[in-house]
C-alpha cells in the first residue's frame, strides 16, 4: 500500500485533465485517504449502515456524449458535485485520484470500485479552480449535498 505522505499532489485543473488524457477508470473520492480505506476497500451507506462492495467514489472519465466541449469543465464540475463532504461528514476529509474496477452501484448511484491504485491528493487550491469554473457557467449549479427535513 502507498503511504499517503508518497502520493502525487494534483495543484491544478490543467494537471488533472491531462491524467485523464492518460488513464480510463480514474475516480476522485473524498475521505481520510487511502491509508485509512485500503486496509477495508468497502464504504458504508449512511442511511442504512449496510456495508458496501467497493469505495464509493466519483468517476473522472469524461462521457462520449460530452463531446469536444471542455474536458476542465468536466472534470470540475465532478470536484464540485461532492465539496459538501468536509462540511458534513469530518472537516480531515480530503479528495483523492485513484484507478479502480467498478464493481457496483452505491445507493446514491455511486460507483464502487476495487482493485483501488491510489493516484495522487487533490490539492484545495484546485478545488477553488473548480469552484470559480463552475461560477463562470451559465447555468446554476451547486454540490450534491442534502439537506435537512422540514
Amino acid at each position: 500500500m502507498c503511504a499517503t505522505t508518497e502520493l502525487s499532489i494534483y495543484t491544478s485543473l490543467e494537471e488533472l485533465t491531462g491524467l485523464l488524457s492518460t488513464r480510463r477508470e480514474l475516480y476522485a473520492r473524498w475521505s481520510l485517504g487511502p491509508e485509512r480505506d485500503l486496509p477495508q476497500v468497502s464504504s458504508r451507506d449512511d442511511l442504512t449502515g449496510v456495508k458496501l462492495p467497493g469505495l464509493s467514489a466519483s468517476p473522472l472519465d469524461v462521457e462520449d456524449w460530452w463531446g469536444t466541449r471542455p474536458r476542465h469543465v468536466w472534470v470540475a464540475r465532478r470536484l464540485h458535485d461532492y465539496c459538501h463532504l468536509p462540511h458534513h461528514k469530518d472537516a480531515r476529509t480530503r479528495p483523492w485520484v485513484l484507478h479502480g474496477r467498478e464493481v457496483a452501484r452505491g445507493p446514491d448511484n455511486e460507483p464502487l470500485v476495487t482493485d483501488v491504485e491510489p493516484l495522487g491528493w487533490i490539492a484545495d487550491r484546485t478545488i477553488q479552480e473548480a469552484f470559480h469554473v463552475i461560477d463562470e457557467q451559465p447555468g446554476r449549479w451547486g454540490p450534491l449535498a442534502r439537506g435537512g427535513r422540514t
